[in-house]
């Protein structure tokens, strides 16, 4: 891990990245102050406030859960920045799961470094134990009639799910009270078939089961977590079948993975789906390219996911990307109270 706090000068990593003038435009921008405790809103409303004009720039970082920076280091071998948001996972494997801690000290390093966080689960299925592989654990079917049962009030399967939920209660409490504020993205890709919770539209799919998570996680008084909605960018359509509603979504998100990148149309549709929210691009395997940051303005972060940093992307792309001028570096924002 990093140590913190630590800053980094914009004028020395582009004086030694910039390849072009676009990198000078830049090299004059102040950095700002490291990130002070926050509230949910205080995220909230940064998100809508650069809406339209700028989009905070994102790395997941997957297992394993001992190495919880390593690919938010790339952006840094690569750019000479650090993503704007850092991502992260409560992880599925046992020495993933083990190793929880780690991932919740990386968050707390990243805020207090000046990226926002969002952590994601693969979590396994409550029909098995905590701990799992993802293919048969994750990446599962279950049946119908026990899905039925995790979404049904008082059945095993309900309180076995509450009881998996419990168990990250504490590591999110941590970052609660260290005035870390999470955009929080479960049971994502909600229209897809590879994960255990998905390809479930209607009320009494995966938006109840969506429900019944953030109702459950809530009562336990984690009023820090930020919760991201999310589909995949799958060309059947009808995303909002498994919307679960306002009330209960603070960040409309999609997935790109069919394409490189949100098509118009589906750029459309999520905003159909948000009415006004915050919408974002929530993992993705291409570095946004000018043609799209100029052209699709309202979102308000990007996540390139893990391995797909390096491996679908030259370093040119990646820099191109970073030092666009509508995109936000860490340093390059601050989240005021």
């Amino acid at each position: 891990m990093r140590p913190t706090p630590r800053r980094t000068t914009l004028t020395a990593a582009l004086a030694a990245l910039c390849l072009s003038t676009l990198c000078a435009s830049l090299l004059g921008t102040p950095r700002a102050q490291a990130f002070p405790p926050a509230s949910k809103q205080d995220v909230i409303s940064h998100l809508a406030s650069i809406t339209g004009r700028n989009v905070v720039s994102g790395q997941h970082n997957k297992e394993p859960a001992s190495n919880p920076g390593q690919y938010t280091q790339q952006v840094k071998d690569i750019t000479g920045q650090y993503p704007g948001l850092w991502g992260g996972d409560l992880m599925f494997r046992p020495e993933d799961v083990a190793n929880r801690q780690r991932v919740i000290d990386q968050a707390r390093t990243e805020w207090a470094n000046g990226s926002l966080v969002t952590l994601t689960w693969h979590v396994c299925t409550p029909t098995g134990g905590s701990t799992c592989q993802f293919e048969g654990g994750v990446k599962t079917q279950i049946s119908n009639a026990q899905f039925s049962q995790i979404v049904t009030n008082g059945t095993a399967l309900n309180t076995a799910w509450k009881r998996r939920l419990d168990e990250a209660v504490p590591y999110l409490q941590q970052l609660k009270n260290a005035g870390v504020p999470v955009l929080f993205r479960p049971l994502h890709e909600m229209n897809e078939s590879w994960n255990w919770w998905g390809h479930r539209p209607g009320a009494n799919g995966g938006a109840r089961l969506y429900q019944i998570t953030r109702d459950h996680l809530m009562s336990k008084g984690l009023t820090n977590l930020i919760w991201v909605w999310n589909v995949q960018d799958n060309p059947a359509g009808n995303w909002s079948a498994y919307y679960p509603g306002h009330s209960y979504v603070d960040v409309v998100s999609l997935d790109a993975w069919y394409k490189n990148y949100p098509s118009q149309s589906d750029y459309q549709q999520i905003q159909n789906i948000a009415g006004g929210k915050p919408i974002a691009i929530a993992e993705m395997g291409k570095v946004p390219n000018a043609s799209l940051l100029d052209s699709q303005t309202r979102w308000s972060y990007f996540m390139l996911w893990s391995e797909q940093l390096r491996g679908n992307n030259t370093n040119a792309e990646i820099q191109a990307g970073y030092f666009h001028p509508r995109v936000l570096n860490q340093g390059e924002f601050t989240v005021r109270r």
